[in-house]
């Protein structure tokens, strides 16, 4: 039987913090002209999210990585010349340094207060923002097969991608708390491994029967097949401040995808491992980004994050060099050598302290940084 190879198209999720230039908090209740001009610059792809100091934008569908990241690049210069127009800045960082929860306002809309109502406490902790890749694969029983195997690579993707090493004003020793305060959602995690569509669908269906979700949008799961579009949604990464940093999570992505299908069509496929195991290589990526180790778990041992990278990318090869974004993956290395955003922002809050600023002043200057770093790259 001939299989049919999937489109492989791609496009990219992001969301954004607005914040107060002077005080370099968020901005809670940002002027209603703000969205209007985001709306007219921007139209259809950028939109609300669950706070009033959220912004979100999404690429159109493209073909190759490369489009990915001139619509992206285009998204974020046009948030930049409006929030700058308005006396606002904004940052692709998973937390703000110091910003209380308890102060923010969630945005007027009926999905979002009934989210907070369902939610309570738990909802309104959600100052965290992340990145989203879809990736099209039309059949779904496909779709479930490659996603139930490209689960294995999940913390890898996130250790990458880490962006949230401070919350409530306290350097927290995680790369990505963010995932601390997701965690706390229901439906989050490693999915289930499903034997066929039909299984996936009928768990669905029986959630959306006893009236517990409205429907397969509220599965906030680190990967899922997406309830609106023929694709595997990636949901585990934190947003990288960098917008090359970024591309590179989603090139990598679409790249293990390609990967897993030519494997199948070799009738072969990545050992499946269980929700436990990848879930305590989650632990450590988000405890340590790429700074440590993950456990290969088919040599039994931890190998420093590093050298998986440098395997992934060789297993990997010939599926990024056909998608032609090679460059994109290689950039994983330059990650893994100087840092992701997370470790960046150490530095800098670190590099305040020590020239005699006091606590609340290095964590402005942490914001200061990822003003800066947000826009690296856009011109």
């Amino acid at each position: 039987m001939v299989v049919e190879r999937p489109a492989f198209t791609i496009g990219i999720e992001e969301e954004y913090l607005l914040v107060d230039p002077e005080s370099r908090d968020l901005l809670r209740d940002p002027p209603d002209r703000l969205m209007k001009e985001c709306e007219e610059v921007l139209g259809p792809q950028v939109g609300h999210e669950f706070l009033k100091a959220q912004v979100e934008v999404g690429t159109k569908v493209s073909a190759t990585v490369a489009e990915a990241r001139r619509d992206l690049v285009l998204l974020r210069r046009g948030l930049r010349d409006v929030a700058e127009r308005n006396g606002i800045a904004y940052i692709a960082a998973s937390t703000h340094p110091f910003a209380d929860w308890a102060d923010q306002q969630i945005t007027e809309k009926a999905r979002y207060r009934m989210l907070a109502q369902d939610l309570q406490a738990v909802a309104r902790r959600l100052v965290i923002c992340g990145m989203h890749v879809h990736v099209g694969i039309e059949d779904p029983e496909m779709r479930l097969d490659l996603m139930n195997q490209v689960t294995y690579f999940l913390p890898h993707i996130l250790a990458l991608s880490t962006s949230s090493p401070f919350w409530h004003g306290v350097e927290t020793g995680l790369k990505s708390y963010r995932m601390s305060v997701f965690y706390s959602l229901p439906r989050t995690g490693a999915p289930e491994q499903f034997s066929s569509w039909g299984e996936y669908q009928r768990h669905v269906d029986a959630l959306v029967g006893a009236g517990l979700i409205e429907d397969a949008t509220r599965l906030w799961w680190d990967i899922r097949p997406s309830a609106r579009y023929p694709t595997i949604e990636v949901r585990i990464a934190d947003i990288s401040t960098r917008v090359d940093d970024g591309v590179t999570v989603a090139a990598l992505f679409l790249s293990l995808l390609g990967m897993l299908f030519r494997r199948r069509l070799e009738n072969q496929r990545w050992r499946s491992y269980s929700r436990m195991l990848v879930s305590e290589n989650t632990w450590r990526a988000q405890r340590y980004g790429v700074e440590e180790s993950l456990a290969d778990f088919g040599k039994g041992t931890l190998v420093p994050f590093a050298e998986l990278t440098d395997e992934i990318i060789e297993l990997v090869r010939p599926d990024a060099v056909a998608f032609g974004c090679l460059a994109e993956v290689e950039h994983a290395r330059d990650l893994v050598r100087d840092g992701t955003s997370a470790d960046r922002q150490i530095i800098a809050y670190r590099t305040a302290i020590d020239a005699g600023a006091s606590e609340d002043e290095a964590l402005r200057a942490v914001v200061d940084h990822l003003i800066a770093d947000t826009l690296v790259g856009l011109d």
